[in-house]
């Protein structure tokens, strides 16, 4: 079994270590990829504070690119395929695979490819444990990916661009000429921009706390933006759209964003759950309004995004320069310095940190 490096989180709310771990070969229907890219997300920070629970120790880290270094019995792919690696681990035949919804796949995976150089277990943390030289996955997470691919961009699309995107287009069901508010102008936030962009909203407002990251917005897509900090920040959005929007996408943890949600909404509206508050907490809501307005909420998990299908056009997107990828990138850091990246990464200001691999 060989051993690899990777950022081992030991301790919930501690900085993550720099070991030796030993890493399984691929099993049926499994490949292993060497990883070039990994970025960082909120909800990995979010896993490795203890929001959601999760055993320990773990390798966490999920939005991952690389080269197919291996590969198990009855697999698809070559070694030597770039591929995008995603968590979203399918079985194809449960009752949310079999009607297309792949990222509520009901199949439990227990089995983790990780280990101490001494036999103890590791979590691969959402089925990846991308924070790690190479990872075992299996085939159903992973979209190959055109040869002359950046993997930095392309490790964008393994989770904050397709949910981004996806929740305009797949959740949303966003028309042309339809009206949208963003809640929040981070990774996940200007790649919903993004979205509505390319789906031909009319109006695209962004709501955030910080103007620098409305002036970002607005180079993703946004037509308008609004401060979060106002006195009533849905009357300014409304006054943007004219009559409210048609799809408000909530890409922030925050439970005030939540709580605030339905007032930016137009009738016959709907507000999109993207953004994870920590277990436990609770929004509140008039339900009175929205059964007498017809409006709605759903929940969103990774865009609804079917990979094999959802990924290939973003990149075709990317490749005609229609969606951006490149401009999302804050910062490229090693593995050895993961925790200054995820200190970085804290701040709020980055789009999105990069993990680099030589």
């Amino acid at each position: 079994m060989p051993h690899i490096k990777a950022a081992v989180c030991h301790a919930f709310g501690e900085k993550l270590t720099i070991e030796n771990v030993d890493l399984a070969a691929p099993g049926p229907g499994e490949i292993e990829v060497t990883l070039k890219a990994c970025a960082i997300c909120h909800s990995d920070i979010s896993f490795m504070d203890g929001a959601w629970g999760g055993a320990l120790p773990a390798v966490f880290g999920h939005e991952a690119a690389g080269l197919v270094s291996a590969v198990g019995d009855g697999a698809r792919l070559t070694v030597g395929d770039p591929v995008v690696v995603t968590l979203i681990r399918a079985c194809g035949h449960c009752p949310s695979c079999a009607t297309g919804r792949p990222v509520a796949c009901e199949t439990g995976f227990a089995s983790s490819p990780l280990s101490t150089t001494d036999g103890a277990p590791i979590n691969q943390a959402m089925y990846t444990g991308g924070f790690a030289e190479r990872v075992v996955v299996d085939q159903s997470q992973v979209v190959k990916l055109p040869d002359d691919m950046g993997m930095e961009a392309a490790a964008l699309l393994a989770c904050g661009v397709i949910t981004g995107v996806g929740a305009v287009v797949n959740a949303a069901g966003l028309r042309a000429g339809q009206d949208v508010v963003v809640i929040g102008a981070g990774g996940v936030g200007l790649n919903a921009i993004q979205g509505a962009r390319i789906a031909g909203a009319r109006r695209i407002v962004a709501v955030d706390m910080s103007e620098e990251k409305l002036a970002i917005a607005r180079e993703f897509g946004a037509t308008d933006g609004v401060l979060a900090t106002e006195d009533k920040p849905w009357k300014a959005a409304r006054a943007a759209t004219g009559r409210g929007a048609d799809a408000v996408i909530v890409t922030v943890g925050a439970i005030p964003a939540y709580d605030q949600a339905p007032r930016y909404l137009a009738s016959g509206g709907k507000v999109i759950i993207v953004g994870m508050p920590h277990s436990g907490a609770l929004s509140s809501y008039e339900p009175v309004i929205l059964a007498a307005t017809g409006q709605g909420m759903i929940g969103s998990k990774m865009g609804d995004v079917v990979i094999a299908r959802d990924i290939p056009w973003m990149v075709d997107l990317y490749r005609q320069g229609r969606l951006k990828l490149d401009e999302l990138i804050s910062g490229r850091w090693s593995l050895d310095e993961v925790n200054e990246a995820i200190a970085d990464t804290r701040t709020g200001s980055a789009k999105r940190n990069v993990i680099v691999f030589e």
